[in-house]
């Protein structure tokens, strides 16, 4: 706006405030460090695609054995580890600083890359390069890993859970959990039959806790250790193949040991207020 000094006659416009060029400013330009960490966490998710697409998709496809894809498979699935890396510290930092009124968005979306687009189409190359797999099935149980882990991110938006739970295996489990299925190398049908039983837990009522203190340091180094068991495994190192292997198979007890004892413990709980309900009954 211009206004005319009485005095000299001569137009001027007033300085802006500080404030409004802050209001002005785009949200882009205004990401908080929580923010920044997410975006690493879609960044890891995309370069899982690409590792997955350039390393073992093409690579089977042309007929070149080169020996990229153990090195290729690992470095996708490090990629997703390093991605639930970044998962867990925005939570940690968002809490401790700050987020911008986009960051809830920012993480879902950036979830929905790492940990549904990344596992699915990891599992819809299993079904093209494994001997023994049978494609459009695969592309089936990709769909469905895919469609749990959307659903699951709505859900998440929309419901109010108790404090310090999750409901339904929270989607960076259930990403790690459907690559170390495949990794595993079991029979086909096993295979997609865990595959879509891990699917149906992400969508499941099933309680699981959030990782604080000291559950987060534990989350934390579990996946330092399974980066580990990759690299050893990568490299053709004495054993990586069976610590691998033992690495995988203790994250599926894990993903099927969780929701038993969580189903034993809702179990407890109806039957004891069902007790107290009787009780009060009583005369």
């Amino acid at each position: 706006m211009t206004v005319i000094d009485p005095d000299t006659q001569a137009g001027w416009v007033p300085e802006a405030d500080e404030d409004d060029d802050a209001e002005d400013m785009p949200l882009s330009l205004r990401l908080s460090i929580a923010d920044t960490l997410t975006l690493g966490n879609a960044t890891c998710g995309f370069m899982a695609v690409y590792f997955t697409t350039t390393g073992i998709l093409i690579p089977n496809l042309t007929g070149d054995e080169s020996g990229m894809a153990r090195n290729s498979a690992a470095t996708a699935v490090i990629l997703m580890l390093c991605a639930a890396v970044f998962d867990l510290f925005d939570g940690l930092v968002a809490r401790k600083l700050r987020s911008s009124p986009m960051g809830a968005e920012l993480d879902n979306l950036s979830d929905l890359i790492s940990f549904g687009l990344a596992p699915a189409y990891f599992v819809l190359v299993y079904g093209m390069v494994a001997d023994g797999a049978h494609e459009r099935v695969a592309a089936v149980g990709a769909v469905v890993v895919l469609l749990a882990v959307v659903l699951r991110l709505a859900r998440f938006s929309c419901v109010t859970v108790k404090d310090g739970t999750f409901q339904g295996m929270p989607s960076p489990f259930g990403a790690l959990t459907v690559v170390s299925i495949v990794l595993l190398e079991l029979p086909f049908v096993a295979t997609l039959m865990a595959i879509i039983g891990t699917a149906w837990l992400m969508v499941s009522r099933v309680e699981y806790p959030k990782p604080r203190g000291r559950l987060a340091v534990a989350m934390l180094s579990w996946i330092v250790l399974s980066i580990g068991l990759l690299a050893a495994w990568a490299f053709d190192a004495p054993g990586g193949q069976l610590l691998l292997q033992t690495g995988c198979a203790l994250q599926l007890v894990l993903g099927a040991v969780i929701p038993l004892f969580a189903t034993a413990r809702r179990v407890n709980n109806f039957r004891d207020n069902r007790r107290e309900a009787r009780a009060a009954q009583l005369p």
